[in-house]
């Protein structure tokens, strides 16, 4: 292996957030930048003095010198063009979902045991200051036994770009599963989901889709249950992706805003001779977690990054760090170490199928009425 990598950045609207962090991060030698906006393309280029300039994507999967490839393009085009990569012999990360379909994260996985290659699934949530915190009260084992999870992800994309309308909510709910499937620390083995409410029926002519919001219950292997719920469109809610641990001594709870604290409630047992025990809550001070990363890349983890303005996602709030909870440059330290030190990623393509496939058969649990449905191995 190379001691440093050539990488192309695929997609930069929200995809430029990335950029410099690539740009900056000690194991990375070269970064491409790649648009079908080529004024965009042009712009990023220019601040970031990069030269080079590709017509396609075709061209970037044919250099043989780009090692990886980072997608951050419209879902819709995830499969075919992570498909592509790999059969390319690119290392090739994505951000979510996966797929559209059962058939492409199957294929996906089956490319990356045949070309050897590293398939990452570029998940915010597993990176965020709230979700550090939750995995190390786990490692401590305050929790003492996980008894129950939730996840959420309220959002409302009401005149998004045309491919989002309509789309079925459970499609993009890896941002409320990811994290309590790695709290579970199990695989999703089934899903019942309902559908609820009324869609706009001009918003239900692309997918065929009636309902604005979804809410799965999941079952793991190790017989653990968790609540997912999702809205995309006509439910008046403050967005927020969060996520809730329950245990028998300690609960982490993501908060009801996206800019809440989280909270820890400890169970007090009951005094002899009293009925039922007692709790205490308290709000928590979230660490920034950045002393994890290279030098060159922390201050992307903390409030005042310098950021490509183009880019949508700006900070959350004012103690809240840079983008997605601080997770970008966490994301692509793990991309990039572990193509540097030949290891599978943290969220590698058999969570993510998981997790992608269940929001699939979750859709379709809801079209039936909440009926059980299998999730595949992959």
């Amino acid at each position: 292996m190379k001691k440093k990598l050539t990488v192309a950045l695929v997609g930069l609207s929200f995809g430029g957030f990335f950029s410099e962090i690539y740009k900056l991060h000690p194991d990375v030698e070269r970064v491409v930048l790649f648009d079908t906006d080529k004024k965009r393309e042009e712009n990023l280029c220019k601040r970031l003095g990069i030269e080079e300039h590709y017509d396609t994507y075709e061209d970037i999967l044919s250099d043989p010198d780009i090692d990886a490839v980072h997608l951050v393009t419209p879902f819709t085009m995830h499969e075919k063009q992570t498909i592509a990569a790999l059969e390319a012999g690119k290392h090739c990360a994505c951000t979510v979902p996966m797929g559209l379909t059962l058939e492409g994260l199957k294929k996906i996985c089956e490319l990356t045991e045949k070309t050897g290659k590293n398939y990452m699934m570029m998940e915010t949530t597993l990176y965020t200051y709230q979700y550090f915190y939750a995995q190390q009260m786990k490692e401590k084992e305050e929790f003492g036994k996980i008894q129950f999870l939730r996840g959420c992800h309220y959002q409302d994309m009401t005149k998004w770009p045309d491919y989002w309308i309509g789309l079925p909510p459970m499609y993009y709910s890896t941002h409320a599963m990811s994290p309590i499937t790695m709290m579970a620390g199990s695989r999703i083995k089934s899903v019942n989901c309902f559908g609820s409410g009324t869609l706009n029926p001009e918003y239900q002519k692309q997918y065929k889709n009636p309902y604005p919001v979804e809410t799965a219950v999941l079952t793991y292997e190790n017989g653990l249950k968790a609540e997912v719920t999702r809205s995309l469109f006509e439910t008046a809610r403050e967005y927020i992706e969060g996520f809730h641990v329950y245990g028998s001594k300690k609960t982490f709870e993501f908060g009801d805003l996206d800019s809440a604290k989280p909270t820890v409630t400890s169970l007090i047992p009951p005094i002899e001779g009293n009925r039922g025990g007692t709790s205490e809550t308290v709000e928590i001070e979230l660490p920034g977690y950045a002393e994890n990363l290279p030098e060159s890349i922390q201050k992307y983890a903390i409030q005042g990054g310098d950021f490509d303005p183009l880019n949508p996602h700006k900070s959350w709030g004012e103690n809240w760090g840079a983008g997605h909870h601080g997770s970008h440059p966490h994301l692509v330290h793990e991309f990039v170490r572990s193509i540097i030190e030949e290891r599978k990623p943290l969220i590698d393509e058999k969570f993510g199928a998981n997790i992608t496939a269940t929001g699939i058969l979750a859709h379709e649990s809801a079209m039936q009425d909440g009926k059980k449905m299998e999730i595949p191995l992959f």
